[in-house]
């Protein structure tokens, strides 16, 4: 299964937390990296990558509904997350500092 950067922080995040966690937490990842997206667009990638691991059925979401929008809120790991958590645990690898 193929993940994101961010999709695997938020699924390694949610593991560390465990049960139902605020979605605020995810914002920590744009600290890390060395060229962030632009602040106005961080929020609106979170919620596509969260929105992407509840289609994969990894997360819960939990939140409010408009007549045209979800308002994502709280998530929680499912069964096949933390499967998912697990492969990226025994995926990480150390990278060779090669030129």
């Amino acid at each position: 299964m193929k993940l994101s950067l961010l999709q695997k922080y938020i699924l390694l995040k949610l593991a560390d937390k465990g049960g139902k966690t605020d979605r605020k937490i995810f914002r920590s990842f744009y600290g890390k990296l060395i060229e962030p997206a632009k602040e106005k667009y961080q929020e609106n990638i979170i919620t596509k990558s969260i929105e992407s691991l509840i289609d994969r059925e990894l997360l819960i979401g939990y939140g409010k509904r408009t007549p045209h929008k979800w308002f994502i809120t709280h998530t929680q790991l499912t069964k096949k997350g933390i499967n998912a958590v697990q492969l990226i645990l025994q995926e990480k690898q150390t990278k060779l500092p090669l030129k």
